[in-house]
């Protein structure tokens, strides 16, 4: 079913939500430029030459020209980000609320003083507040002046068909950063390098009789994207498109990543309103973490042949969050892709790990044993495994092992979790070494019962 947006029904206000935050990105960036001393002495001496230098469409330009921030917020612009803009121009947050009411200045001073607005008249049910649907001509320009909207509009046209999105399978995968190496110096035949990628072979050939959409794929960024002035526990990718990063050896040769920001913005809204806090990411590069995986699982290809969440997990600097915890999250992903209303197919991906230990006198340390009965119990027993606390992990499976909790994210999305399905093992792979890593790899596929799929 739809998510609950009644919050856009409440008269004179506009909900900064994702749809917004995307229609309106290049806007509030716009205005955060205005931080700046030498930004803000640049725009004020040739406006519009400044806001040439920013994506912004024409109707995002006009509102700025003609200081309208109604017709600013209605493009996308948020309060916060336009007071920047106000500033610049020396109102006070006073003037500029005053200035969307159609009062005049001091009429707008005189209400505050006498006690502010009155609730009296400004409820839902005081106001009928019609639908704003846009003609196909103005999507159509928007799309063409707002590269970040875009994607959000594309998909949302493109796809007249009925039916929700299901899940069908998912993936478990370490993501080595030496296999990324291997591949793209073209290594991958050589003895040391051939098991680990023979491996691999059923699965590149199971995705091509089983493409998915998009891939919601979990990963830990490892101090890429974020260094220590921002340490987020999730990170949802919201944005339109994730470039490979330079990790100190320059970007790997491989396809940029393509975004879905419209389905990202319903998981967004559905999981947090599951209580799950979240960090929502419109531009970010990608690291190993996420585009080994792609590579293991499409090989070498020009474009990647299907579209990506990013999903961050930080398992970097403690504390980190629980198998637990990450177990239940993959139970209220699996609610927020069942209830997307698009009948596309998504695969859900949880990748790091296996046992490995990159620092101190331990270094290089390996538990097989260890591992395989990880393996197991994923299959047969994950919500009993999820509970194994921290300090198991770190003795057992080295200080970065910690990143198989991540896999819980994948395996909480199987419909046997509910109880209303099943699932099949596909394939499993088990190595040693990978560089410093044991390489761990599942397969499953999502088998909901005949009942649970017609909710779908």
């Amino acid at each position: 079913m739809a998510l609950d947006k009644e919050y856009r029904k409440v008269p004179g206000t506009t909900i900064f939500d994702s749809e917004q935050s995307a229609k309106g990105y290049h806007l509030n960036q716009f205005c955060m430029s205005l931080m700046k001393a030498e930004n803000r002495e640049r725009f004020l001496a040739d406006e519009d030459a400044y806001m040439d230098e920013w994506p912004l469409t024409d109707a995002q330009k006009q509102a700025l020209r003609d200081r309208d921030l109604n017709a600013a917020m209605r493009e996308g612009g948020n309060i916060y980000f336009l007071a920047k803009f106000g500033a610049t121009l020396g109102l006070s947050f006073q003037q500029m609320a005053g200035s969307m009411t159609g009062m005049t200045e001091q009429e707008y001073r005189d209400m505050m003083v006498g006690g502010g607005r009155s609730i009296a008249g400004n409820r839902i049910a005081d106001v009928a507040v019609p639908e704003v649907e846009r003609t196909e001509a103005e999507i159509a320009a928007a799309q063409e002046q707002d590269p970040m909207l875009d994607a959000v509009r594309a998909n949302a046209a493109a796809d007249d068909s009925v039916g929700n999105a299901t899940i069908t399978g998912a993936v478990f995968t370490s993501h080595v950063p030496a296999i990324g190496a291997a591949l793209d110096l073209g290594k991958t035949e050589e003895p040391y390098w051939k098991a680990v990628f023979d491996g691999y072979e059923f699965s590149k050939a199971w995705e091509q009789d089983n493409l998915p959409d998009v891939v919601f794929l979990v990963y830990n960024d490892h101090a890429t994207a974020f260094d220590l002035s921002l340490i987020p526990t999730f990170v949802l990718g919201t944005g339109a498109a994730y470039p490979a990063a330079d990790e100190g050896y320059g970007p790997r040769p491989v396809p940029g990543i393509e975004g879905d920001p419209d389905f990202a913005a319903h998981v967004a809204h559905s999981l947090i309103r599951d209580d799950f806090d979240l960090t929502l990411v419109n531009e970010m590069e990608v690291d190993h973490g996420l585009t080994v995986p792609m590579s293991l699982m499409f090989g070498q290809v020009d474009t990647w042949p299907v579209k990506v969440i990013p999903f961050h997990v930080n398992v970097v600097q403690y504390p980190v969050p629980s198998g637990e915890r990450c177990f239940k999250l993959g139970k209220a992903l699996r609610k927020a892709i069942e209830s997307y209303e698009k009948p596309i197919k998504v695969q859900i991906w949880g990748t790091g790990g296996m046992s490995h230990q990159l620092q101190g006198p331990r270094a290089g340390l390996i538990n097989r044993e260890w591992d395989n009965a990880f393996l197991d119990r994923l299959i047969e027993d994950p919500e009993g495994l999820s509970h194994v606390p921290h300090l198991e992990y770190v003795e057992e499976a080295g200080s970065e092992g910690i990143e198989l909790v991540m896999w819980f994210i994948a395996r909480g999305a199987m419909s046997d979790v509910e109880g209303d399905g099943e699932i099949e093992v596909v394939h499993r792979f088990y190595h040693v070494p990978a560089s410093n890593t044991a390489v761990g790899h599942l397969i499953l596929n999502n088998k909901p019962s005949a009942a649970a799929a017609a909710k779908e």
